[in-house]
């Protein structure tokens, strides 16, 4: 009863807060989707957290930890780069464009029918079909928790959940969602680090120590990939780091920003308000976060070594539910009462915060960049709104169809991560090379999409014959070769194609400044005119803001790792790292300063 009263009560507050901003949220669509563009850093950086937290990203990490290792969460663990130049580059640049949404760039960037094109398209393909599959990656998540932990069937768990979440997301708007989201952050986290703390303890653990030296865990707590491994060095890290972090469009970790990481951005009071909450927002989600699911993945190698344990455990959960992801609703089940519904409370909260985020997210763009803009351009705001209201309920239902069809939450990761593979490139440099045109966006996603369903379709053959111990290729190529054939396809249709037009790239050059060596011919071919587009003499901040990028990086990475050695009980290197934490960091305020920008 307690633990019901928990789950309860905290229902409750979601949708008192839908409904106290309610009136608010209603007046405009720009109100509904960006509250005005008057919201403070701590509570969008907060929000962006709390959204990012989810129940499929536990369930994911476990996933990985079980199969690859601690080690394997260097296949998220890189997107860090792309977050940090979201941070010190773009950050800025989102705000001064001033647009509703990030696809509303398309028609600031580029001109004419393709682009126009791209903008509707977009909105469908994201607002719609991505967006709808990354919804229903965190609502299988749900369906598992609910029927491991409370014995629930599928439809039981979306109705209730579902229900809830859309219902504060239809009437409160972003508000709703972004003050929400600083509720659901505290509970999130209270629950994660009460589990983890409980769960190592439990008698058939036995702590900390005697976890980390128990057979089925002591070869998966490297944070680093076996370099003796050619294959997981090459598939864990190298890929990674050097390929996927810039290349791969993936919701919330976009190249170049975008996504609803934009839509706070865009939000924001001013740039400096955006760029405090997009580097809050990092530091939070990797150096502070992923541990507590971390421990409790390596626990449940000790209490559920392998798949026949689990369903031996559970014998209601069907086979097409069952896979290495359910490890941590199954030890979830072991908590005590209390503890028990705040961390059930805090899975509900995550997945709230998650899908009331999507869901203001992708109605956005079907109204600003799909309704607006190809069926009623007269439509008032209310009558936005209305829409906005419509289309939240709809991306609910459909994404709800999918996840009673999937089965683990990797499987998900994987096809949204090569599904956008090699199109990241174009994302970086939009801002910063002045040849990129609408028809190089069009080709590389087109191409990407297509090679990505060809390989992912058995019946055709095509990737046995590519990859494989006796194919053409090793199994890694894969994303690679992706990457590759994008690239190679996108690059050679911007070359082939027309440039945009000289008054349309001078008015992307006047609002935004981007400056950069990229530009040059566009601003020389203005001066020769007549034209003055810069009006800039700070000078070019890029290279400050890729510097400090770097420091981040080093900051973040060093401060996660030195957790985990202290975790370990490998003080020496903790230690260590806790002094690279604090160098960086006096190197990166110093850099900051540079970019002259001040957050506070």
């Amino acid at each position: 009863m307690l633990d019901w009263l928990i789950i309860f009560l905290f229902f409750g507050i979601s949708l008192g807060v839908g409904i106290y901003v309610s009136k608010t949220s209603g007046e405009s669509a720009n109100a509904f989707f960006l509250s005005g563009r008057s919201m403070p850093w701590w509570m969008l950086g907060l929000s962006m957290v709390a959204t990012t937290f989810s129940t499929d990203t536990p369930n994911l990490v476990t996933d990985l930890v079980r199969t690859n290792g601690v080690s394997g969460n260097w296949v998220w663990w890189a997107f860090l780069i792309t977050g940090l130049l979201t941070v010190f580059v773009y950050a800025k640049l989102w705000r001064k464009s001033n647009v509703n949404t990030d696809l509303e760039f398309y028609e600031l960037r580029y001109g004419g029918k393709p682009a126009s094109f791209l903008r509707k398209f977009r909105a469908i393909y994201l607002g719609i079909v991505f967006n709808v599959i990354t919804m229903s990656a965190v609502t299988l998540a749900a369906i598992k928790i609910g029927g491991i932990m409370l014995g629930l069937e599928p439809w039981q768990t979306v109705v209730t959940a579902g229900l809830v979440t859309v219902t504060f997301s239809a009437i409160g708007g972003f508000k709703g969602v972004v003050y929400t989201d600083m509720i659901l952050f505290f509970v999130a986290m209270g629950g994660s680090i009460g589990a983890a703390y409980y769960l190592v303890n439990l008698p058939e653990v036995g702590g900390i120590t005697q976890l980390i030296a128990h057979e089925n865990v002591s070869d998966k707590i490297s944070i680093l990939p076996d370099f003796s491994n050619r294959e997981a060095l090459i598939t864990l890290l190298i890929i990674p780091l050097a390929v996927q972090w810039w290349s791969s469009w993936y919701p919330g970790a976009e190249p170049g920003g975008g996504g609803y990481i934009a839509q706070r951005m865009l939000a924001a009071k001013d740039e400096n308000h955006a760029i405090g909450a997009t580097f809050f927002f990092n530091i939070m989600h990797y150096a502070l976060r992923p541990w507590p699911w971390i421990l409790v993945a390596l626990a449940s190698l000790v209490v559920f070594p392998d798949l026949e344990s689990i369903q031996q455990a559970f014998p209601s959960i069907t086979a097409d539910k069952l896979g290495n992801d359910l490890a941590y609703p199954a030890m979830l089940t072991k908590l005590p009462t209390g503890l028990l519904g705040l961390v059930l409370a805090s899975l509900i909260s995550a997945y709230m915060s998650t899908i009331s985020t999507q869901l203001n997210w992708g109605s956005s763009y079907i109204v600003y960049d799909f309704y607006l803009r190809q069926i009623n351009p007269e439509a008032s705001q209310k009558r936005l709104v209305a829409v906005g209201r419509i289309s939240t309920v709809v991306l609910m239902v459909l994404s709800t169809l999918l996840a009673l069809l999937l089965q683990n939450a990797v499987q998900l990761f994987n096809l949204l991560l090569v599904f956008g593979a090699g199109t990241g490139l174009i994302f970086i440099l939009r801002w910063f090379w002045w040849r990129i045109n609408a028809w190089s966006e069009i080709v590389a996603m087109f191409v990407s999409g297509i090679i990505s369903l060809l390989l992912a379709i058995p019946s055709f053959g095509i990737k046995a014959a590519l990859f494989g111990p006796e194919a053409l290729l090793p199994v890694w190529a894969e994303f690679p070769f992706v990457v590759v054939m994008t690239t190679l396809f996108w690059v050679i249709a911007t070359l082939l194609t027309p440039a945009e037009k000289p008054e349309v790239l001078h008015s992307f050059y006047k609002k935004i400044q981007p400056g950069g060596p990229g530009w040059k011919t566009v601003v020389d071919n203005a001066k020769a005119q007549g034209v003055e587009l810069e009006d800039n003499q700070q000078g070019w901040s890029v290279p400050s803001g890729v510097i400090a990028m770097l420091l981040g990086c080093i900051l973040i990475y060093s401060c996660m790792f030195a957790t985990g050695y202290f975790i370990y009980g490998n003080y020496s290197w903790a230690v260590t790292l806790l002094g690279v934490v604090v160098i960086s960091a006096y190197f990166l305020i110093k850099t900051w300063r540079k970019i002259k920008v001040s957050v506070l």
